[in-house]
């Protein structure tokens, strides 16, 4: 990957690639699931922690890599009394589907046999080649850099996917020796064991579901694939209007009857409700958009919460911290950060709100601010039920609006207004009679010296 991160900690479909194969175990039914890591164990650790659970994966350290062989030998060590069958997942195989694997464990369960996954490749190089005998059985698995020219013409390929009853992989592992090109214990060696004992039984599937990870652009194809089958399952209920340009990841949950329009992307944990619209190029990531509201074209949230029939946008930014309640109208170029919004309240043009409580149908005029931030610590504002602020007020925090109040458009409030009170903080208007005759006067006077003296005449209205 040629990164500092371990490669199972990049992501596709906002999951890291490790997340994908403990998930479709658990989804089986695995238990309990162990997971071998060697580099940055401890960020793998923290990473699966996160989206599992602390104590939910038993985590083994493989000190040496010295192959798959003993990377399995190692992983069986916290299952000494475990006698039931045993699945062998790769941290880098994220398109494994629920359902193929299911096939895996079903034929192992009925056969008692180590069942592996293969799939038909045009290209096989770089994979372990199934040798089968005359009688088309498995014999063994020949590694790409171990193979004979003959060998490397099988198109029959390893996936690297087994399940097996946990005392035959115990006594199988344990007899591994390094005899290969790498020195290393092969996982592929328990083949021959396997078809001199238990029998070897294998399930086919697609190349692109076993596809492993190892390279950037491998990850993007991968990405590529997975976004595909996570808009086709919520299509079954929801109207995905150009879905090849629509960005979903595996955490988001979109309910029934919603409306996507074309390059919005839904990030994180996003829950998009019943029957809420979402306008173009819009980016929102741990957000919950409720019944019915509407998102207009390039809004962006983060981490915010959309009451019901909200109307957000268009190029709304609603930072962390933002909570709407239902029927709260947020325009165009309003931005919002740690910000409640009461039922009915609007905001509807070019405002910015952080660190403010605001009540029910409060109307914020064009280009208010709420000046939150001393250069020291953050202060709240808070405005209560029916208050009207007018256009281009600031609001400078700790400062209260009292229910039902009127702040005259201009205002800079920088005490508390009473509830029902009109707050004006204008310079009084004044006006010069015959000011604008005398002004073009002046500048005809300059512009007739300058003739006069062969300069240049500035016209300042083509300026």
């Amino acid at each position: 990957m040629r990164s500092s991160r371990s490669k199972v900690l990049h992501e596709i479909a906002g999951a890291p690639l490790v997340s994908f194969p403990v998930a479709t175990a658990q989804a089986l039914g695995a238990s309990p699931i162990v997971c071998v890591l060697g580099h940055q164990i401890d960020e793998v650790t923290r990473a699966l922690g996160r989206r599992f659970g602390a104590d939910s994966i038993v985590v083994v350290e493989q000190q040496q890599q010295n192959g798959t062989g003993d990377a399995v030998r190692q992983g069986l060590a916290p299952l000494v009394d475990f006698d039931g069958i045993v699945l062998i997942l790769y941290g880098d195989v994220p398109l494994l589907t629920e359902t193929t694997l299911r096939r895996l464990v079903d034929t192992c369960q009925d056969s008692g046999a180590l069942v592996m996954l293969t799939a038909q490749v045009p290209d096989p190089a770089g994979y372990g080649r199934m040798v089968r005998g005359s009688n088309g059985k498995v014999e063994r698995i020949v590694e790409d850099r171990d193979a004979t020219p003959d060998q490397k013409a099988i198109t029959e390929v390893n996936a690297g996917i087994y399940v097996a009853p946990a005392d035959f992989l115990r006594q199988a592992t344990a007899a591994l020796s390094p005899q290969n090109a790498q020195g290393e214990l092969y996982l592929t060696d328990i083949v021959p064991q396997a078809a001199a004992t238990v029998g070897v039984q294998t399930v086919n599937v697609p190349a692109q579901e076993m596809a492993g990870i190892n390279d950037r652009a491998q990850l993007v194809a991968a990405e590529t694939v997975m976004r595909a089958r996570i808009n086709l399952r919520w299509m079954e209920h929801a109207t995905l209007r150009a879905p090849a340009t629509i960005s979903i990841d595996v955490g988001v949950e979109v309910q029934p009857d919603v409306e996507i329009e074309s390059n919005v992307s839904l990030r994180g944990n996003t829950r998009i409700e019943s029957g809420a619209r979402i306008g173009v190029g819009c980016v929102l990531t741990n957000t919950v958009v409720g019944a019915g509201a509407e998102v207009k074209a390039y809004t962006v949230a983060d981490d915010a919460l959309i009451g019901p029939r909200c109307k957000i946008g268009p190029f709304a930014h609603l930072r962390p911290g933002t909570e709407l309640a239902e029927d709260v109208h947020v325009g165009n170029f309003v931005e919002t950060k740690k910000t409640k919004l009461g039922r009915g309240s609007k905001a509807n043009h070019l405002a910015y709100l952080g660190d403010t409580i605001v009540g029910e149908k409060v109307n914020i005029g064009a280009g208010t601010i709420t000046c939150n931030y001393n250069g020291f610590e953050k202060r709240q504002t808070i405005i209560e039920d029916g208050a009207f602020i007018g256009s281009d007020s600031q609001l400078v925090a700790p400062v209260r609006v009292g229910a039902n109040a009127i702040v005259a458009a201009g205002a800079t409030i920088t005490q508390d207004v009473p509830r029902g009170a009109l707050a004006i903080t204008r310079v009084a208007q004044a006006h010069h009679e015959g000011y604008a005759a005398r002004l073009a006067a002046r500048y005809a006077d300059r512009d007739k010296t300058a003739a006069e003296k062969g300069k240049p005449i500035r016209n300042d209205k083509q300026e």
